[in-house]
Order: C-alpha cells, then structure tokens, then sequence
C-alpha cells in the first residue's frame, strides 16, 4: 500500500491517507490487516475505507461515521475502480465537529493528486 502520513493536523488529530490496486472486499480487509500490521497504524482511533469493487461500492466507517460515503463519493467522481483508499485519523482529544468531514475529503483528494501526477 502506498501512504501518505501527517497529511493533516488539526487540534491534535493527524491523518493518513493510504490505497492500493483493489478487488474486492475481501482484498480490501487483507490489505487492512497489512497496513494495521505497522503498530502506529493499528493504534490509530479510525481506517475508514472505500473501494469501487467488482461486486460494487463497499465502505467501512470504523467508528467514524460518514466517513466511508465521503471517501466512496470521491471514488466515483474521480472513476476510479478497484482501487481501496483508507484514511486514517489519530483522534487529538478535540471534537473537530464537521471539520472532520472536509479533512476525510482533502486526504482523499490529496491520494488521487499523487496517484495521477502533477497536473
């Protein structure tokens, strides 16, 4: 998987965006199971995810509610399939109400500037 860490900071909550070439769901809970594999990763408060499959769109919040509809609706506007993108937040001791949505939003948007390159 690639990973983009300390993309965003925000009254102490941090993300990561991270993804790879993906199938289907199950895939995506292996490549989930890897990148948890890195300590820092399986300690962080949330991995939503999202991944247009070959049996359709599948997401998983991870407590982080909403989280995994952002990171889909992104997916399809952007006509990227089979591709899993996870991001991850290290929960900073601070409600950041609905800034949390636009920062799920601008670390996706941040994984697919880098994967088609400088415009």
């Amino acid at each position: 998987m690639r990973t983009f860490d300390k993309i965003i900071s925000d009254r102490g909550s941090k993300y990561a965006v991270s993804g790879a070439p993906c199938r289907d769901a199950n895939e995506a809970r292996r490549l989930i199971e890897g990148l948890k594999s890195a300590r820092k990763f399986a300690k962080a408060t949330h991995n939503s995810w999202g991944l247009i499959g070959e049996d359709g769109p599948v997401k998983n919040d991870d407590g982080e509610s909403g989280a995994g509809m952002i990171i889909l609706q992104q997916l399809e506007a952007a006509g990227l399939e089979r591709h899993l993108v996870v991001v991850t937040r290290w929960y900073g001791g601070k409600h950041l109400g609905g800034d949390r949505f636009r920062h799920v939003r601008d670390a996706v948007t941040y994984y697919l500037e880098a994967l088609n390159g400088p415009a």
